[in-house]
């Protein structure tokens, strides 16, 4: 389980999607001055090199943010693309179409947070965790009040938070589904969560590869009683006829902000038309009757 680095996938198109997404829940929460709780299971490093070594393994960075920088967007999709920019210290009138890092969840959330929320993180990787530390701690950072960093295990962890003081929260639920169990685990997690705190919300990522344990989970959580969900999927390229391989990524939403559907109509189809292979790429929205 320990072999797992995000750093090989960092800004690729499953980030593109869970990033824009993340930031547009946000902003939604954001709207009401009472303050809430962001919840990050698998943390991860917090901030990637995309320069380094890992990251340009595969360079899948280059087919998901790096593709947008030039495009012009929509305005969630251009939020997110202004923010990576500006993080990265591009100007408007910059020549430098190429970025050099890429923050994870934990950063973007921290940054589009504000002062009076909190922002709670588990991370097992022995050494992902200690990297995870120097990014959101170094010196003169202004907001280590408000974060909480859990070397343990995420699936366990959030449920010990629930329900938050807050009575408020974003949940992220994204493990690397590296080893199959995480699909049960990610099951088993959201039920017990949603004994404790039903008004979360609760925003599961999933990766789209040839696994039955995919379209299993997706189908028991569509199932869970009385929920009110939002399911979409990314798909960027045919699924590999040699069986492995990541081909598109999804994201399964329990209470989503009544925003959403119409941010995804609206940007979900530049994605499929910068990120994916022309006549392969597609995407679909579908939600639970009640939403």
């Amino acid at each position: 389980m320990f072999s797992y680095r995000h750093a090989f996938h960092a800004g690729n198109h499953a980030d593109v999607l869970k990033h824009f997404v993340l930031i547009h829940i946000i902003n939604y929460f954001n709207r009401k001055e009472a303050p809430y709780w962001v919840i990050d299971t698998h943390a991860g490093a917090g901030v990637y090199d995309l320069m380094g070594e890992w990251a340009n393994t595969k360079s899948e960075y280059v087919g998901g943010i790096q593709a947008l920088l030039t495009k012009t967007l929509p305005q969630d999709l251009s939020e997110y693309v202004q923010y990576i920019k500006d993080f990265n210290e591009i100007g408007p009138n910059s020549e430098e179409e190429t970025i050099a890092a890429y923050p994870g969840s934990p950063w973007i959330a921290l940054e589009f947070m504000r002062e009076c929320d909190k922002l709670k993180l588990f991370e097992l990787h022995p050494t992902e965790i200690e990297v995870l530390r120097k990014n959101m701690f170094f010196e003169d950072q202004p907001y280590s009040k408000q974060i909480q960093i859990n070397f343990s295990d995420g699936f366990k962890g959030m449920i010990g938070l629930l329900p938050p003081s807050t009575k408020r929260a974003i949940v992220l639920i994204d493990p690397s589904y590296e080893d199959k169990a995480d699909y049960k685990s990610v099951l088993l997690c959201i039920k017990e969560s949603l004994k404790r705190f039903s008004t979360g919300c609760y925003v599961v990522w999933y990766p789209l590869v040839q696994r039955l344990e995919v379209s299993k989970m997706i189908k028991h959580l569509k199932a869970l009683d009385g929920i009110k969900w939002l399911n979409f999927e990314l798909t960027i390229s045919k699924a590999p006829k040699s069986g492995y391989g990541l081909f598109g990524s999804g994201m399964f939403i329990i209470n989503p902000p009544y925003t959403l559907i119409d941010s995804l109509k609206e940007n979900m189809p530049a994605l499929v038309e910068h990120l994916g292979i022309k006549g392969e790429s597609s995407y679909k929205v579908e939600h639970s009757a009640n939403l």
